[in-house]
């Protein structure tokens, strides 16, 4: 078979793995990794994906040893890595220092999965380390913290390797994964063009007679969605359905139906339900209830028009635009670590999809790959490479707070001037003053999800790489904090957290302040890379009465991994002049934070 097999140990990345050995023109399978080696023999290589576990562990995931006497090529990747060592007789204990984020390789033998990489950026994202090699193999390349990296075994073709060359910011990653897939002598015939014939015939198989009712958002995964749908069933037998849930954008609905409509997307209905939403949200500060609240107000409105448009439901199947970053952070696969609960992953849609009631056509697919897709199948470019935008809109760049949570607010003074003291020892050009801010967000560390503070740097440097290091270093010496954002307005002092739900009066700030933010980056003559500008309003200030905003832009090509956008100073500077025109706001920051350790969106 001219395949090559991903085992999955739960890890963020594992299908990533699979979609980067496709771009390489290789086809690849996800399997269970407790398939047996016998089983394995039909496959020309093994990957061993990372995972959120420990191996040390007893109630970790294993494989079946005998995978190590196989006599295929074998790439061992973060947790793979890790068991790979010990099964075979080498040793891992807990690091002395987390890695999260940029490091640099240092090649130490240029053989191998090594061949033609000199030494570069990789991205890590682990607790555990190798500390002894098992028999056989050696250590081909290290990072400051990490001496074994990189290891091989260069008779059997067995090579473990630390960080994750599976994602765009690991620089020379995919030099590596071709590297493998010569080593395993497979013929490279697999393009987007093969994936569009077989899901047709997969889309026509499962809807039958049936038709579909597609809820679309104008985001380039619903319409790429719409497209391939409209190209297997034709356009009479696929309905859109735009939900205005009141946490959209600016004039967002109006300006997504124009475009749909323009595209050729003719039959498309919205409904306008943002008072309905607004009005269940109301009072619910918890960022995993709210997700699950409006991921079941999706479908009620789905049921509900389909009623008003009397649509015979033994006569359609329900469609979404799901792909696979939404299943994995949702802990969609079995070992793998729930991040955050996607809308369209609430239980509800869980069990109309185990009824057969709902197809989702690139669910395997990444951003890039939803794309590439999109150009294939003809849309417009504009819509094709819109920025994302999440299906719960604003609803999750609104961070709430309950009176129970102000209540209780810790003094984290003293863990203020640990960071400080930290921060300023290593980083003596510096001068800055560290503050953990009382609000909390989402993070992913170590395939982990994790809820914790971020720290706010007072400083008047603007230098980004300096900057990038100070973050990097602060997220990986303590657990506490998952983010280390920038003020560019305001002045350190007691932050308060306050009492705060998604309210009307809280979206129109946010909607008002995004829509300056976007109207000046619409000015500008270049993009920084951004691939996405989340903006997101924080229940905290040092004034009474008023919140903070934070500036989220990031640059990444399939949203598993991201590195904050480095913004010129000009272009700060009207953002900030932007934004100070709302009366509400006191402090405007700029998320310093890659993915890992802090998620692109706050909740």
């Amino acid at each position: 078979m001219n395949a090559i097999a991903v085992l999955d140990f739960g890890g963020q990345y594992a299908h990533l793995i699979a979609n980067r050995i496709r771009r390489l023109g290789v086809y690849s399978e996800i399997v269970d990794n407790e398939i047996t080696a016998e089983e394995l023999k039909k496959y020309k290589g093994i990957i061993l994906s990372g995972g959120p576990d420990s191996v040390n562990d007893p109630q970790a995931p294993q494989c079946d040893p005998a995978i190590f006497q196989l006599d295929r090529p074998i790439l061992a990747i973060c947790y793979g890595h890790q068991l790979m060592q010990k099964a075979m007789g080498g040793q891992v204990d807990k690091g002395q220092t987390r890695e999260y984020g940029k490091a640099q390789l240092h090649v130490k033998k240029n053989e191998g999965i090594l061949t033609n990489i000199s030494d570069s950026q990789v991205w890590m994202s682990h607790f555990d380390v190798v500390k002894s090699l098992a028999d056989g193999f050696e250590v081909v390349g290290s990072t400051s913290d990490c001496e074994t990296a990189a290891v091989a075994n260069l008779e059997k073709k067995y090579y473990g390797i630390q960080f994750h060359a599976e994602v765009t910011h690991t620089e020379a990653g995919m030099t590596l994964l071709s590297n493998f897939l010569d080593l395993c002598q497979v013929e490279r015939d697999w393009n987007i063009k093969e994936f569009i014939k077989q899901e047709i015939e997969a889309i026509q198989e499962k809807v039958g007679d049936q038709k579909v009712f597609l809820l679309v958002s104008g985001g380039v995964d619903s319409t790429v969605c719409f497209a391939l749908l409209e190209k297997a069933l034709g356009p009479d037998r696929v309905y859109g359905m735009l939900v205005d849930t009141g946490l959209m954008r600016y004039e967002e609905a109006k300006t997504v139906k124009k475009a749909l409509n323009a595209a050729g997307f003719t039959k498309l209905h919205v409904a306008d339900r943002s008072a309905l939403f607004l009005e269940k949200l109301a009072g619910i500060s918890d960022p995993e209830k709210k997700r699950i609240l409006i991921g079941e107000l999706f479908w009620q409105v789905k049921e509900e028009v389909a009623e008003e448009l009397k649509l015979n439901p033994d006569e359609w199947i329900m469609g979404q635009g799901t792909i696979y970053p939404d299943t994995i952070e949702t802990g969609g696969t079995k070992h793998a670590d729930k991040i955050k609960t996607h809308h369209n992953r609430v239980d509800l849609v869980q069990e109309m999809i185990a009824a057969g009631k709902v197809i989702e056509p690139i669910a395997q697919l990444y951003k890039d790959e939803v794309r590439d897709l999109g150009e294939e199948l003809g849309l417009p470019h504009d819509l094709v490479w819109r920025q994302p935008f999440p299906g719960p809109g604003l609803g999750v760049r609104i961070l709430c707070t309950s009176s129970k949570e102000v209540e209780n607010t810790p003094d984290y003074s003293e863990l203020s001037q640990k960071i400080t003291a930290l921060a300023t020892s290593k980083f003596p050009e510096i001068e800055l003053t560290a503050q953990v801010l009382p609000c909390k967000s989402v993070g992913v560390q170590g395939d982990e999800r994790t809820y914790a503070h971020p720290v706010a740097l007072f400083t008047p440097e603007r230098d980004w790489n300096k900057l990038e290091q100070v973050s990097t270093s602060i997220t990986n010496h303590f657990p506490e904090v998952n983010r280390v954002i920038l003020a560019l307005d305001g002045i350190p002092g007691a932050f308060q957290l306050n009492v705060a739900d998604t309210s009307a009066d809280r979206v129109e700030v946010l909607q008002r302040v995004d829509h300056a933010v976007t109207q000046v980056m619409n000015r500008q003559d270049e993009s920084f890379d951004i691939w996405q500008f989340p903006v997101v309003l924080v229940p905290t200030s040092t004034e009474s009465g008023k919140e903070s905003i934070v500036l989220r832009p990031i640059v990444s090509t399939e949203a598993m991994t991201a590195s904050f956008a480095k913004i010129n100073e000009q272009v700060l500077s009207q953002l900030t002049a932007a934004i100070q025109e709302s009366q509400s706001i006191s402090h405007i920051f700029y998320d310093l934070t890659h993915k890992p350790p802090g998620t692109i969106e706050w909740e």
